[in-house]
């Protein structure tokens, strides 16, 4: 009881740390990490060897994954790719269903933009669309925020569910934790749609008010250059899919011996990404703009050397738990925990979210405490998840988790409700709301998975 005192001490000083003190998760989460060992007593020569250890295993495939799958995102923003992506979405969905319309763009969108790029770059064609249609704006601000963050926690190549799905022991079996992904959005786009459609009717923003911009004029929705063909722009999110989808069919089809090794290696979340990023590089030409393509990289490479190292410091905690004998005590009282399941990392991963706001971060952290699946020294284990699809529904718990609940912390709940011409206190009555509820049905078809697997 007093380690499992310790580890709960441990997790609110973690949190206290970033959503009060303000220091950086990194910081949190390593200093945490170092309290936990030195508290609980492990010797004192071997805590630089554990961190150490924790520290180095991420940087490996999950952190070069991270950084490939970043750079086509930010390929896609900058040529426009995925503005043409939201048109021939909006296009094929048709003009009865703008709500499911904006949905299903900000789903699509959000694989490879993150949530916060995602909404400003289609804000434009939301407000038009609003106007043009005569809908209510803020039930297409909450299918378009709800598409973006469904994806966002679920689905690769987006940063937190690979990373996740790396530390259970995932990374080389990406296209299973892509495939269950959009299988659990299912309930959760449903339930987004029905809310969107809801709320609409009873929550006003402020550009029903006026037909105006921010800045006094007339929202334009024109491109800034040629958009890219739709063609073009698929091909660095369908490419890396298609390679990954063909090497696992190469492992359960005889395909002959070295068609079947070539296929196992293009299959490879690196080498499958990095054919994407060759693809979007297409699509720099095409938009001429070959010459950015340092300043891109330059660019992709801070904004994900936060995230590589946050989630490296989550794999400190993770390396120290499992030291510091929390694995066993948990094993021990395994009995009781499997009652909670998978429903376990869910509440972990919705605490985190809520106290300190960052769905990335809640993802890491949680993952970071499960350990791999099939390692008997780790919490998966003494949850009874050891097989590959119970560690996918594991990261998809983590998800659907990591979604609940956006608030002031949040820096998406700001984005949403300042570019949605929302009030903070309309923000908890549509965005928090929607969060909670999303997450929730998430959860119950996670569940409902289980019960087949």
């Amino acid at each position: 009881m007093t380690l499992l005192l310790t580890f709960v001490c441990a997790i609110i000083l973690m949190v206290v740390a970033i959503s009060r003190w303000h220091i950086h998760p990194f910081l949190s989460i390593l200093g945490s990490s170092l309290l936990l060992a030195l508290v609980v007593g492990l010797p004192l020569e071997t805590i630089p060897n554990t961190i150490g250890k924790g520290f180095s295993s991420i940087f490996g495939n999950i952190g070069l994954v991270i950084v490939l799958g970043m750079l086509i995102g930010l390929i896609l923003e900058r040529t426009q790719a995925s503005l043409k992506l939201a048109n021939t979405i909006m296009q094929c969905v048709g003009p009865r269903h703008p709500q499911l319309a904006m949905l299903m763009v900000g789903w699509i969108i959000s694989f490879s933009v993150f949530c916060d790029s995602g909404f400003v770059i289609i804000n434009p064609i939301r407000r038009s669309l609003a106007k043009q249609m005569h809908v209510s704006s803020v039930s297409l601000t909450m299918a378009l925020s709800a598409g973006l963050l469904i994806s966002h926690v679920l689905i690769p190549p987006t940063p937190g569910p690979i990373a996740a799905a790396g530390m259970v022991g995932l990374d080389n079996n990406l296209l299973l934790v892509i495939g269950l992904g959009i299988l659990v959005s299912i309930p959760g786009l449903i339930t987004a749609h029905f809310f969107a459609r809801h709320v609409g009717k009873r929550v006003k923003a402020k550009d029903e008010q006026a037909d105006m911009g921010v800045a006094g004029q007339e929202v334009s929705t024109a491109p800034i250059a040629p958009l890219p063909s739709f063609v073009v722009s698929l091909l660095p999110i369908l490419v890396p899919i298609l390679l990954m989808t063909l090497g696992s069919l190469a492992g359960v089809i005889p395909m002959g011996l070295r068609f079947s090794q070539l296929a196992v290696f293009l299959g490879k979340p690196i080498i499958a990404l990095s054919a994407g990023v060759l693809c979007s590089l297409w699509q720099l030409r095409a938009t001429h703009q070959l010459h950015q393509l340092y300043d891109i990289t330059q660019t992709t490479l801070s904004t994900a050397g936060p995230i590589i190292f946050i989630t490296a410091a989550g794999s400190v905690l993770g390396t120290v738990i499992v030291e510091v004998g929390f694995v066993e005590y948990i094993q021990q009282h395994s009995s009781s925990l499997n009652t909670m399941g998978i429903v376990f990392p869910f509440l972990i991963a919705a605490i985190l979210k809520t106290a300190q706001g960052s769905s990335a971060v809640a993802i890491i952290t949680t993952a970071s405490m499960m350990g791999l699946y099939d390692s008997e020294a780790s919490m998966m284990a003494a949850l009874g998840m050891t097989t590959p699809v119970q560690a996918a529904l594991m990261v998809m718990s983590i998800g659907a988790g990591a979604m609940a609940v956006s608030h002031v912390n949040d820096s998406y709940f700001w984005v949403v409700t300042n570019f949605g011409g929302l009030t903070p206190q309309d923000g908890y009555r549509t965005q928090t709301l929607m969060t909670l509820l999303v997450s929730a049905s998430m959860l119950a078809g996670i569940l409902l998975i289980s019960l087949f697997v």
